[in-house]
């Protein structure tokens, strides 16, 4: 299977980068809860105005909010389909986890004899797809 996304490796990194930082995913919560101006952000954190305004930009630059000027106010809000490209990304990989392990559980399973390897007697050989395996005598 072929992990198929709009984003590009550029976004995708910015994406995740951005996510990566505790406060920028605070960040993202709140907005996309409602819009709120750079200077409400920064009342919410032990920081200088200045750095969450670098935290927002860091989530600008990725996409995953926006900010528009409201007379003297920066008013930050959350961009959904961003997120919601980034997980239909983690989606596709998840789909490719599950095959894969559908792989190793359906291998496994053609590979032990229906009652489990005590059931086999001593000498004797089972042959499974392009390969024989024999069972040595005690």
């Amino acid at each position: 299977m072929v992990v198929e996304n709009e984003l590009t490796d550029d976004e995708v990194d910015r994406i995740f980068r951005a996510l990566a930082d505790m406060t920028r995913r605070d960040i993202v919560t709140r907005v996309l809860r409602q819009e709120q101006s750079v200077s409400a952000l920064a009342g919410h954190y032990r920081m200088s105005f200045a750095a969450v305004q670098k935290h927002v930009a860091v989530l600008e630059r990725a996409a995953l909010v926006t900010k528009r000027r409201r007379g003297r106010e920066q008013v930050v809000h959350g961009n959904a389909a961003t997120l919601r490209r980034a997980a239909g990304l983690l989606a596709d990989y998840e789909q490719i986890w599950r095959g894969r392990s559908r792989a190793i559980e359906d291998l496994l399973a053609e590979e032990t004899p229906p009652g489990g390897r005590g059931d086999q007697q001593e000498g004797s050989e089972t042959c499974r797809s392009s390969t024989c395996t024999r069972t040595r005598r005690r």
